[in-house]
């Protein structure tokens, strides 16, 4: 995969994940499984307890796994989710991601829990994903979209790859369809993009390339709740934390995390797993 075709924003992703201060970080606080945003059950539940239940519900969600489902992860991080679904359905499948420290965590997870010849982790980018057309059953993301420079192109790439029948099932932090990115700026300003997508965006960019939309759990709330309890474990743990991780990096993410839980909290952004088919 030739980092030429890498959009300014994907770079940027690629150069903020593989940093020792950002994998330490996520590590720490994620518990080294994940790194998306968690289903809530309440607002003290711990990070990697939600997180892990966003995978489950997001695996409810998707119809007909099992041993023969093969499965490929846009942005997968540590590979958390695939360990998922091949633990508990069985399905087969790759990792794609960007960071290189990243995917070695994911790779000696993988081995360490039995699961290195279920799941393959690859070195590459979503707006180039390096399979064939028609190549997995399930074409899955989460929180990952969001870093691409041209999203259109990243769909274009998850419908190709998708055989017919197959299932698009992903989550990722969204400007909600009633508002404009003016709230949204300071986000925008640290992850370097122009806008986040929308669920109107994603419903009509799939719709035109020709799937169909079979379930949208929108879950609003869950962005301030996620982010907010980041924010929070940060905060208590950060004696612990700043023993691996820069000051400068840490004063940076309470800022950021700070954005995130504002623009939740005004209605500003939105979330959800979005499922559709291709036919």
């Amino acid at each position: 995969m030739s980092e030429k075709r890498y959009s300014a924003a994907v770079q940027t992703a690629h150069d903020y994940y593989d940093s020792e201060d950002a994998d330490n970080f996520y590590a720490l606080v994620w518990g080294g499984e994940d790194i998306h945003v968690g289903f809530y059950d309440h607002p003290q539940e711990a990070i990697d307890t939600a997180s892990r239940r966003s995978n489950q519900v997001m695996a409810e969600l998707t119809p007909g796994l099992n041993a023969d489902t093969r499965v490929i992860d846009l942005g997968s991080g540590y590979g958390g989710a695939l360990r998922y679904l091949a633990r508990h359905y069985g399905c087969s499948g790759v990792g794609l991601n960007l960071s290189a420290r990243e995917n070695a965590r994911a790779r000696r997870q993988n081995a360490e829990q039995g699961l290195a010849e279920r799941i393959e982790i690859v070195g590459g980018n979503f707006e180039d994903v390096p399979y064939a057309d028609d190549s997995f059953d399930v074409v899955r993301s989460q929180e990952a979209f969001l870093h691409s420079g041209d999203r259109r192109r990243v769909m274009e790439e998850a419908v190709r790859v998708l055989r017919p029948g197959g299932i698009l099932i992903f989550t990722d932090p969204m400007q909600a369809d009633d508002r404009s990115n003016d709230g949204l700026q300071p986000i925008l300003d640290r992850l370097h993009l122009e806008s986040l997508g929308s669920p109107a965006f994603y419903r009509d960019t799939l719709e035109a390339l020709g799937l169909e939309e079979l379930n949208f759990d929108q879950r609003g709330d869950m962005i301030a709740a996620h982010y907010g309890r980041v924010l929070e474990v940060l905060t208590d743990e950060e004696p612990q934390i700043a023993q691996a991780v820069s000051t400068a990096y840490i004063e940076r993410m309470k800022r950021g995390l700070q954005h995130w839980v504002d623009g939740g909290h005004r209605g500003d952004l939105t979330w959800g797993i979005f499922v559709f088919r291709k036919p």
